[in-house]
């Protein structure tokens, strides 16, 4: 992951096509007609040996004779020469090199050696296979499509400026050309257009990340069929999501086949449906089409521009049809989102300019002899209501109506409500009739109004916002706490399954299942294992019923079984140990008549739980060939799979994440209650989903997990039954689990600090920290705050705290230190965040004001750089404002080299580490 040289690859000064020709159709002749055609301004330099001139350009026998350095090597030679080309470009000293050179996967040694060359110059290569860059802006065509992309002042009719501002990412190259023509006939332009290829070094997760920071790119849009590595694409997707719309098209979702596996969650996690679970919770926005992926963006464009972000769900319709009005409505009520209840003060202001037949609720009707005043005052009133989250404006054609008038007047009503009101609210407006050009339409998008043609389109661009809304809610929302449950002992259940790996086993037996399912901290009914013998396994229920079990179930071990009930192999609700003997003796026999070859290990004898009215869940693990563990909840019990409800996600979980996997299966609305049955214990549920999450991080062996049926009413959840399933190839995997695409919490960083007067408890930042850190700059001196964040503040928002408490582990740390590990009141904090690269990292600390001259800034500062060099840092950097010599001194005395920025007023202090 890094966006080094990045620059020279997508704004290049001079570029070298390397196997220019005069051949017709090849595409070193294509490419270089294209750079000429579209007006590049730097020097194009023609490689080849065969030609003196190529398209009217001097062309050189090869890179070495090259007048000057080229920012970019465009290779377009036949796969063998690759490499050495590539070598060529390394000593020359270019950086960036463009391979659209097909088929060098097939030959294996060839493409090793090409990134190998690229590796020791330092040299990105984008592809090879790729069709190549589009930046309009920069009049850089280095593509093979056939028409070039629009930039944002050349877009057309209907469409304002913000509309070459977006990026689009593709991993197909033939969809470029296509996307480029459609897009340019509707007057969409394009700040980059990339396509990938082989992504043998450039990779999706870089652009992300270059994209993120890019000013001109206002959204960014991805074309997906795979995803070559989650670890490095989730951070840098979610970075990306946090800043601007990430919109993604997936290809080939159709297509995906069940696959086998070993348990009920490993058959039904779907890769695409994970596929959505994975872009939800980096907050991209998942499209099912190519027309809409540009609406979106479209949309959220807009939307970007006049508020900064989306603000909410909650819509006031403003129309001067009434019949229009009522079908919008519904038509959002279908999205999700809500009817703003306008305050008594809005509805009066707008009673007072309504017709007689007019309505002055939420939808909020104009009538048809509706003027443009009549919309403006009406979209003012609402765009100052504190329970309106935006506003869709609809208006319909009529012998009285006057459609410019009021495209002019909403526009006015916005700019001004945008002047007046610290809180800006987005406007989605249709004028029926009015096509991209007419000026109605052209006055509102001017305005940054998105105008649709018809409702059902405006409905669906507020879609956009409200699922936008959400997936930004979910990125930054404070989860709620957790009941406080027994601590796992992960070394209990690794003994467990190391046991079952001597004796070869691939899945635990359903008493090893339980017993990791116990040591994980979830709770199962109480289970015991025994010899296949039924006088033994009378004297274990009998056992069990001197310690309280009164009913008993029978269950048979066997290895080679992956469903006991269909081998006979279960019998419930036996009322005594001499009951639990006669069931053992026709249970072994039925297990023999109905599956002959199968070894029987032992008998499983546990307590019979009674809860007519528990929900029968499943939950569970499953470990994806490209995201690693993710986790399952649905419906469980016999019918699992043909029911086939449920929802995947991937850990780590909290309990707000773990909620909402709750929340997107059916039967949560019958786990919510109804009727004479209560409530099902949500937290108790959400609390085990934790768990699992805990478990994928601890235990890298286990790759599938059943928990079916998970029995769950308003008395808590309880495992019934257990199906893990092990690698032993992964017995002495590192631990946290190397697979898992989010960095888990680094529990291992955990730990006490010397200090000044005693050790203090240091751990890295939780999301649900927030209220912590609200209390603590709450105590601390507006100075104190002042020299923290650069500038007077009385109250720090709680965005910002959001932004403080929700970070990404593979890119950040905060070190947050206590009096005990028990303690609540923050004392300090130590902060590092590092660039793509992973090789420089700007600090801050921040000591409680009543606590200065422990040591305690000071040792925060020192775990920082310790963890810097662990994590294989280069450099770490912070920013000081000159008055605040005690952080200078600290600096001084701890090797940090001083500059002062003048212009930006501050000091900046930077330390190279070993």
């Amino acid at each position: 992951m890094s966006i080094r040289h990045l620059d020279q690859l997508l704004s290049p000064a001079s570029i070298a096509v390397i196997g220019a020709t005069e051949r017709e159709r090849a595409a070193g002749r294509a490419v270089l007609e294209e750079l000429i055609a579209g007006g590049f301004e730097g020097p194009i330099w023609p490689v080849n040996p065969k030609h003196e001139r190529v398209c009217d350009l001097p062309c050189v026998p090869r890179v070495a004779a090259l007048p000057g350095v080229p920012d970019l090597g465009i290779v377009t030679v036949p796969a063998p020469k690759v490499a050495g080309v590539i070598e060529d470009l390394g000593r020359a000293g270019c950086r960036a090199a463009l391979v659209m050179t097909p088929g060098i996967a097939r030959h294996g040694l060839v493409a090793s050696e090409m990134l190998q060359a690229a590796r020791t110059h330092g040299l990105r290569l984008l592809g090879p296979g790729s069709a190549g860059i589009l930046r309009p802006s920069r009049h850089l065509n280095a593509s093979l499509a056939p028409r070039r992309a629009l930039p944002g002042e050349a877009s057309g009719p209907g469409h304002g400026a913000h509309s070459g501002r977006l990026a689009l990412i593709s991993q197909s190259g033939s969809l470029i050309g296509g996307v480029v023509d459609w897009a340019a006939a509707r007057g969409i332009g394009f700040s980059h257009v990339v396509a990938l290829g082989d992504e043998a070094d450039v990779s999706m997760a870089d652009l992300l990340d270059y994209l993120a920071q890019d000013a001109e790119s206002r959204a960014i849009l991805l074309y997906l069929e795979r995803i070559e590595d989650a670890r490095a694409f989730m951070p840098a997707a979610r970075a990306a999501a946090r800043v601007k719309p990430v919109i993604a098209l997936k290809g080939g979702a159709a297509t995906e086949g069940a696959r086998a596996a070993a348990s009920h969650t490993g058959a039904m996690a779907g890769t695409d449906a994970l596929f959505d679970a994975a872009l939800a919770r980096a907050g991209i926005l998942r499209i099912r089409s190519l027309e809409a992926l540009f609406d979106a963006a479209e949309a959220l464009d807009h939307v970007r521009a006049r508020t900064g972000e989306p603000a909410g769900d909650r819509f006031t319709i403003i129309t001067n049809g009434g019949g229009a009005g009522v079908l919008a409505a519904d038509a959002l009520d279908a999205l999700g989102a809500r009817l703003a209840p306008l305050s008594g003060e809005t509805m009066t202001a707008i009673e007072a300019l309504l017709p007689e037949h007019g309505s002055a609720a939420n939808p909020v009707d104009l009538d048809g002899g509706a003027e443009g005043e009549h919309y403006g005052a009406a979209l003012e009133a609402v765009l100052t209501d504190p329970s309106v989250d935006a506003a869709l404006v609809l208006h319909s054609p009529g012998a009285l109506a006057d459609p410019v008038g009021a495209a002019e007047a909403v526009a006015g009503a916005a700019k001004r409500a945008k002047r007046r009101s610290a809180r800006r609210r987005p406007v989605f407006a249709c004028w029926l009739g009015a096509r991209p050009g007419d000026a109605a339409a052209q006055i509102l998008e001017n305005a940054d109004i998105p105008c649709f043609e018809t409702p059902d389109d405006a409905v669906s661009g507020a879609g956009y916002l409200v699922r936008r809304t959400r997936l930004l809610e979910e990125l930054t929302a404070v989860p709620p706490s957790l009941p406080d449950g027994p601590a796992p002992d992960w070394e209990a259940a690794r003994a467990i399954i190391a046991r079952a790996a001597a004796r070869g086993a691939r899945r635990l037996n359903e008493a090893e299942g339980k017993a990791v399912l116990t040591a994980a901290g979830i709770p199962t009914v109480r289970t015991e294992a025994c010899a296949p013998d039924p006088e033994i396994a009378e004297a274990t229920a009998r056992r069990l019923g001197e310690e309280g079990v009164r009913r008993f179930a029978l269950k048979v071990l066997s290895d080679d079984l992956q469903h006991k009930s269909d081998a006979g192999g279960v019998v419930l609700d036996l009322a005594s140990p001499g009951a639990v003997g006669r069931a053992a003796s026709r249970l072994l026999a039925e297990v023999a008549r109905r599956a002959p070859g199968a070894t029987v290990t032992g008998l499983s004898v546990q307590e019979m739980l009674r809860r007519p009215a528990a929900h029968e869940l499943i939950a569970g693990l499953s470990d994806d060939p490209v995201f690693g563990p993710a986790i399952l909840f649905g419906s469980g019990g016999l019918a699992v799979e043909a029911v086939g409800d449920k929802a995947l996600a991937l850990p780590p979980l909290d309990a707000g994440l773990a909620a909402g996997l709750i929340g997107r299966t059916r039967i949560a609305r019958l786990l919510a209650g109804y009727r004479t049955r209560p409530p099902a214990d949500l937290e108790a549920i959400a609390a085990i989903l934790v768990r699992l999450g805990e478990l994928a991080r601890a235990l890298p062996m286990v790759c599938e997990l059943d928990i079916n049926p998970l029995l769950a009413d308003d008395a808590g959840a309880v495992a019934l039954d257990a199906r893990v399933v092990i690698a032993r190839g992964r017995m002495n995997d590192p631990v946290p689990n190397p697979r898992l695409a989010i960095r888990p919490y680094p529990v291992e960083l955990e730990g006490m600090l010397p200090a000044k007067g005693g050790e203090v408890f240091v751990r890295p930042v939780k999301p649900e920290d927030a209220p912590r850190f609200a209390a603590f700059f709450a105590a601390a001196s507006p100075e104190d705050l002042r020299l923290r964040f650069f500038g007077a503040m009385r109250t720090v928002p709680d965005s910002l705290i959001a932004r403080l408490t929700q970070i990404d582990y593979a890119r950040a740390i905060a070190f947050v230190a206590f009096e005990t590990r028990d303690s609540d009141d923050i004392l300090g904090v130590g902060r590092l965040a590092s660039d793509a690269d992973g090789e420089r990292a700007e600090f801050s600390v921040m000591v409680r004001s009543d606590l200065k001259g422990r040591g305690l800034g000071r040792a925060l500062m020192e775990r920082l750089l310790a963890h810097g060099r662990a994590e294989g840092m280069r450099a770490i950097w912070g920013e000081i404002l000159p008055e605040n010599t005690g952080m200078l001194t600290l600096a001084k005395h701890l090797g940090f080299e001083r500059h002062s920025l003048r212009e930006e007023g501050v000091e900046h202090v930077e330390i190279t580490l070993d």
